[in-house]
């Protein structure tokens, strides 16, 4: 029993059942729209020999890195100084809501149309949508802030920087891990919407192809593939820097 309660193993069990499950349906509808897992990875395999889908992938992920980098540095910048100055919050808390609610196709589509169907267009309207979610769960750390170990930190005339780096920071962190994970999980999407609109590569262009020719199996190929680069990122760099940061509650 101690072995099958592995979290690896239990890993491994759920995929199995996924694919297994996967399988029988397909079999038992055979339709084109839904292809078997086998005929999913020989499509993957073959856009990968060709170039093509290494080609798309690093388009979308050079977007995706651009635009999420920009949101998170302007977004922890804003969100801190909200945090920190109540008058300011109260007078851009309206412009906050205003940009939450405004649905992301029809930014797209404005930034598309104001500054044409260029490159820096398409990651200011991933930038747009993403920077609100980012300022307010920084402002909601920044509010967290213990006042005791600033006043502490001002006591022993701490400078700024290192004030943020001992004091704020480790404070700081979880809400940046929150809006890092939730990000990372909706930018990408807002990505390929981008793409779909007003490129002409990526991997929102070529699922839109796709969904053109009907060509379910490419869909699933290229789905796979961006979602299997998404959890490399998070299991090989986001949860290493985590435990890295977290070395301090020890």
């Amino acid at each position: 029993m101690d072995f099958f309660s592995r979290p690896s193993i239990l890993a491994l069990l759920s995929i199995s059942v996924f694919l297994l499950l996967w399988q029988g349906l397909a079999i038992f509808l055979d339709t084109v729209t839904l292809p078997t897992p086998f005929v999913v990875a020989h499509v993957l395999l073959e856009e990968i020999t060709s170039g093509q889908l290494p080609h798309h992938l690093s388009k979308t992920l050079y977007r995706l890195l651009v635009s999420f980098g920009i949101a998170m540095l302007l977004g922890c910048a804003i969100g801190i100084l909200l945090g920190r100055h109540k008058q300011l919050d109260y007078f851009f808390d309206n412009w906050l809501v205003i940009f939450l609610n405004i649905p992301a196709l029809v930014s797209i589509i404005l930034c598309y149309v104001w500054f044409g169907l260029t490159e820096s267009a398409a990651i200011l309207a991933v930038v747009i949508n993403k920077l609100p979610n980012v300022i307010i769960t920084i402002r909601e750390g920044a509010r967290a802030l213990d006042s005791e170990l600033l006043d502490m930190a001002r006591c022993y005339r701490f400078g700024k920087a290192k004030t943020l780096r001992h004091v704020i920071w480790p404070q700081l962190h979880p809400f940046v891990m929150a809006a890092t994970r939730s990000g990372l999980s909706l930018i990408w999407k807002i990505v390929l919407v981008v793409e779909m609109l007003g490129r002409s590569d990526g991997m929102g262009y070529q699922l839109h192809l796709f969904f053109q020719l009907f060509d379910v199996a490419s869909i699933l190929a290229y789905t796979i593939a961006f979602v299997t680069l998404i959890q490399a990122i998070e299991l090989l760099i986001l949860k290493p820097l985590d435990k890295k940061a977290q070395r301090w509650r020890r």
